[in-house]
């Protein structure tokens, strides 16, 4: 039997408790209801790989296809040891009710492969992502499912998805996959669009509670992608970043953190960020409790948890990863009186500047980066601004505001379209 604590932390759970409670507020049938619950499609791959070594080892691999109802399948592809079925399944749901708080025609896809990347050879890799997409090459496409990167995956392995189906297609096909490189049809302003997101969030919220950007103290969790290009441009922007934290450990600075010295220590000196000498050292998991006016949990799923959602001290709660908060941890910061920004809105910057390069892949014709950075503001602070004013006008927290307005649009396009029979 499980236990409550793994309940908890199983993510699936997470994604379908909060999905319950908003479809019940919004008085969803029964029978879309059902409909919206269950992924459309779950195929898992077994991929026989010839490791460097000579030898053969045999990745298990998977992708989710949770809804097509408002548009192709889009999700990342996750290269993890840890990866679960259960993982893809909730990170699916979460992506089709992100594109649509966000208004965006796509539904929610996601995929992964159990292995340990830092422990492959760039050959082995190649070769796993290659063997993957070859298994998956009819479910994916276009105009059907469309990958992209996801926490142990890049540019570079979103070229070689791209390479090996247009390879199966036989016709070079970049609109398969987005987070790709510039000379294959990727987007000017993708690499910090989930960041960017995060900070135009920032900035509506500190706006609603009369902050001001050069006196609110920010904490990062997670120093990837998405952290590490948020920490920037939210300094650069004025914000004080006086915490950050990667899988290493953490640093702390009341006074402020260096954001472009620790960038260059961590992604261009290839330094351990704990090592950085700008702050004092802690752990990734207690730079959470310091106190602060915006926290970022930009790291993994399960941070925040019904063990230690009471320790959490800000008055912001910007989520940059899927899934930092568990479910049974909503009902602990909502008594805080802490305004939350939730990851379906808050990291969603990142599958907007997707689509942007999925159209532009499409129209072989391409945006200066001024465009896509003002169309992606555009996006994002009208879809928070619906989602606010939904919590507001229906006395709801604005996690299960984002979740009703997502649900509702999937809904009324699936009424749409009706059921083929």
């Amino acid at each position: 039997m499980p236990t409550a604590v793994s309940e908890e932390l199983n993510v699936y759970e997470s994604a379908e408790a909060r999905f319950e409670i908003a479809a019940e507020k919004l008085g969803l049938e029964q029978g879309l209801y059902r409909y919206m619950k269950y992924p459309e499609r779950e195929i898992t791959v077994y991929i026989p790989v010839a490791l460097d070594s000579g030898q053969i080892a045999v990745f298990t691999g998977y992708r989710v296809l949770h809804s097509t109802v408002r548009g192709p399948g889009k999700g990342g592809v996750r290269f993890a040891p840890d990866v679960s079925i259960d993982e893809v399944r909730a990170l699916a749901a979460w992506m089709t009710w992100k594109c649509a708080v966000v208004d965006i025609p796509f539904g929610g896809a996601k995929g992964g492969v159990i292995c340990n990347p830092a422990k492959l050879s760039k050959s082995e890799l190649e070769r796993v992502t290659r063997r993957y997409t070859a298994a998956l090459s009819d479910w994916l496409g276009p105009e059907r499912d469309i990958p992209a990167p996801d926490i142990g995956t890049n540019d570079q392995i979103m070229a070689w998805i791209m390479d090996t189906y247009s390879m199966h297609v036989r016709q070079a096909t970049t609109a398969v996959v987005t987070g790709k490189p510039l000379d294959l049809g990727g987007s000017q302003g993708r690499k910090e669009a989930t960041g960017r997101g995060l900070m135009i969030c920032c900035d509506k919220a500190i706006s609603k509670l009369g902050l001001k950007r050069d006196s609110t103290r920010v904490i990062v969790q997670g120093f990837g992608n998405v952290g590490s290009e948020g920490s920037l441009l939210m300094h650069q922007a004025g914000y004080k970043i006086i915490g950050a934290a990667d899988v290493n450990g953490a640093i702390y600075n009341e006074n402020g953190l260096d954001i472009p010295k620790l960038y260059d220590w961590v992604y261009h000196q290839r330094r351990s960020l704990p090592e950085f000498a700008g702050g004092e050292r802690t752990t990734a998991q207690e730079i959470l409790f310091r106190s602060c006016d915006i926290l970022v949990p930009a790291a993994t799923e399960n941070q925040i948890t019904s063990q230690n959602a009471h320790r959490v001290d800000c008055k912001i709660l910007c989520e940059g990863a899927n899934g930092p908060t568990t479910a049974h941890a909503d009902s602990i910061i909502e008594k805080k009186g802490i305004f939350v920004i939730p990851d379906i809105l808050g990291n969603a910057g990142g599958v907007t500047v997707s689509y942007f390069e999925w159209v532009q892949d499409r129209q072989g014709f391409f945006w200066r980066e001024s465009e896509v950075n003002e169309r992606l503001q555009d996006v994002m602070e009208h879809s928070f601004d619906q989602v606010v004013r939904y919590a507001e006008a229906h006395s709801v927290n604005n996690r299960i505001a984002a979740y009703i307005v997502a649900i509702d649009r999937v809904a009324r396009a699936l009424k749409l379209r009706g059921f083929y029979a």
